[in-house]
């Protein structure tokens, strides 16, 4: 890997290389993805078909479009009994997690006739995308379906692409079976953001649509979104390491490359204070990029968006760790706890040299649906909050209106609302 010193001018390099991985760069594909959608709206469940003919090379009818019960039966039978275990520890892991982010409707009421509130509650439909062609992710079936269910939501739809042979990938059904889905559709790409955004002869319209997907379902959820909610427009995977002289550099290296194999385009960062660490990782990622099974991948990634940065202090260190707002952050110093008190940007924050990136992808109950491209500056990862709506609830009595009524007329007069100050005036008449 490259190790660099950490300068302004290096520092602003490389935030400026990697928001070229932003879907927002990807404007080229857009005229395709509003295609497809135009023609979802207008032919339904026949273009859905169409397209899973001509992208995925499977034929799809109104009678093999919905997963069945059959189908989900036949999953638990080629699926490992073992691997069905882990799902479940897996699972009620990430449902604890989320049951403690349950929020509950409030109301306050005071002796003058005033109630304030809020009233919280569960979106009616959901739809989950979940990608197939080079991956299996039942990770991401759980991360996006048990939020939900946690929060309440009536009504979970799922789509995923089909394999050449027509059928879901057992793990895939067997995960969203445990999660609790309702329905399963085999239909992905854009076609599918299509047809949860704005509904078919088969699937429902559906209030969100969350899930991770290639660009054209980034670019997808980009364009339904205001006609529906989604939750985010999610770019490559990255993780930043930020370390001191204490880490062991054969552990650091092995988890920068957790996140490189993803894809050519995910992004692996070190940010040290020790030169000779700095050293040290490059040569161990070496070696391991050499026997692992997807050298090819991660060699490109490390190429393009791998660093090992090496900062005069530990300040330094952290002030571009904020800066470049890394989705997984792991913190490997001597006191990460102390460390991570300075942190203000991270999507998930590992602690310490035994708590690997994998541990939240997996199973230690976080979700592992995270900001990227900088955006956990501002986003925050998917939570049982993403599937809940809240009202404001405002009841006065006549008496608790009479003492301010002359207050609120003569706001509404400064605006130059008449019919608002009337609204307030009518009833003191």
């Amino acid at each position: 890997m490259r190790i660099v010193g950490l300068t302004e001018a290096e520092k602003t390099n490389i935030l400026e290389n990697l928001l070229k991985r932003s879907p927002n760069q990807y404007g080229k594909y857009e005229d395709t993805v509003n295609e497809i959608i135009e023609n979802v709206k207008e032919k339904k469940d026949q273009a859905l078909f169409e397209y899973t003919e001509r992208f995925d090379g499977v034929h799809i009818t109104k009678e093999s479009f919905l997963v069945t019960k059959e189908e989900i039966e036949e999953a638990y039978q080629e699926v490992d009994a073992h691997l069905v275990e882990i799902i479940r520890r897996a699972l009620k892991n990430i449902r604890d997690y989320h049951e403690k982010q349950v929020r509950y409707s409030w109301f306050d009421s005071k002796p003058d006739g005033t109630m304030l509130g809020q009233k919280i509650t569960a979106l009616s439909r959901v739809g989950v995308y979940v990608p197939g062609g080079k991956a299996v992710y039942p990770s991401s079936v759980l991360m996006n379906i048990l939020p939900a269910k946690v929060a309440g939501v009536e009504k979970i739809v799922m789509t995923t692409p089909p394999g050449k042979d027509g059928r879901v990938y057992p793990v895939t059904l067997v995960a969203a079976n445990e999660a609790g889905v309702d329905e399963i559709y085999k239909v992905g790409g854009a076609q599918a953001i299509a047809a949860l955004a704005y509904g078919t002869e088969s699937i429902k319209k559906v209030d969100k649509i969350v899930g991770p997907g290639n660009i054209f379902v980034a670019l997808a959820k980009k364009a339904v979104y205001g006609h529906v909610s989604i939750d985010s427009i999610a770019g490559p995977s990255e993780i930043l390491v930020l370390a001191d002289e204490t880490a062991n550099p054969r552990f650091v290296a092995a988890d920068l490359l957790s996140q490189a194999e993803h894809d050519e385009m995910a992004s692996a960062i070190l940010v040290t204070t020790s030169e000779e660490l700095a050293k040290k990782v490059s040569e161990e990622v070496d070696g391991f990029v050499k026997v692992l099974s997807r050298k090819e991948i991660i060699q490109k990634s490390l190429d393009s968006y791998g660093y090992i940065l090496v900062a005069d202090s530990m300040e330094d260190a952290i002030d571009v760790t904020n800066e470049i707002a890394s989705e997984h952050l792991e913190i490997v110093t001597k006191n990460p706890f102390d460390t991570m008190t300075r942190i203000k940007n991270a999507g998930a924050i590992f602690l310490g040299e035994y708590s690997s990136e994998p541990l939240g992808d997996y199973f230690a109950g976080p979700n592992h649906v995270l900001p990227t491209n900088g955006t956990a500056k501002f986003f925050s990862p998917l939570s049982v909050d993403d599937f809940i709506k809240k009202s404001s609830i405002i009841s006065y009595s006549r008496e608790a209106l009479e003492k301010i009524h002359t207050d609120i007329e003569d706001f509404a007069k400064a605006e130059k609302l008449t019919a608002h100050a009337n609204s307030i005036a009518v009833r003191f008449e």
